[in-house]
């Protein structure tokens, strides 16, 4: 028999119920703001090739090409960089590169240099895969603990890589990187997206 008494614990139930709901979204939401997809390593420590990075949020197309450098760029390829979206969210809520941040950068030849739209530079071939990682507990002595790899520069991509020494690729980004041994300052996407 349904009585006032029956009704008041079952509201009790109810708010306990909804109350218990709301404090594992918050969990459920603070532990996904904390976790990032990470990095995986083989049994050598060389970093297994992520899947899926064109599908991870572009953050734009450096190109330094050699009639612009005397005839002998350093980069001379268009490079499309990509962070993981994990990443890239977490960096627009603190502006800050969690570990585990992968960026990718898949270099593309210059194509064409004519189009119906005019002259300029035109994207050609796959040329190479590289990926930065960032994670200051596996590579605390690394700068800022990132670490840098190349998948080779034809397809298809070497499925792991060993991280490139400190010399090659940390040197660079340590004296010219806005910020975080990342050149945001040619990332307008990523300027935009870190809080103020």
């Amino acid at each position: 028999m349904f009585t006032y008494k029956n009704w008041t614990a079952i509201k009790r139930s109810l708010a306990l119920a909804a109350g218990l709901m709301v404090l594992f979204a918050v969990l459920d939401s603070t532990l996904a703001e904390e976790r990032v997809p990470g990095a995986r390593y083989d049994d050598q420590g060389q970093l297994i090739r992520a899947d899926g990075w064109r599908e991870w949020v572009f953050i734009g197309t450096p190109l330094t090409p050699n009639d612009l450098n005397d005839g002998k760029a350093a980069f001379p390829e268009f490079h499309n960089v990509y962070i993981d979206p994990v990443a890239y969210a977490h960096f627009a809520k603190t502006g800050q590169f969690p570990n585990g941040t992968m960026i990718a950068k898949e270099l593309l030849s210059i194509g064409a240099t004519q189009a119906v739209s005019g002259n300029g530079y035109f994207q050609g071939e796959f040329q190479g895969l590289e990926f930065a990682v960032k994670d200051t507990e596996r590579f605390p002595k690394e700068p800022g603990g990132w670490t840098y790899y190349d998948f080779g520069h034809r397809l298809p991509y070497e499925t792991a890589a060993k991280a490139h020494p400190t010399e090659a690729c940390a040197a660079c980004h340590e004296a010219a990187a806005a910020y975080d041994m990342v050149f945001t300052q040619y990332y307008p996407v990523l300027k935009a997206a870190r809080p103020k």
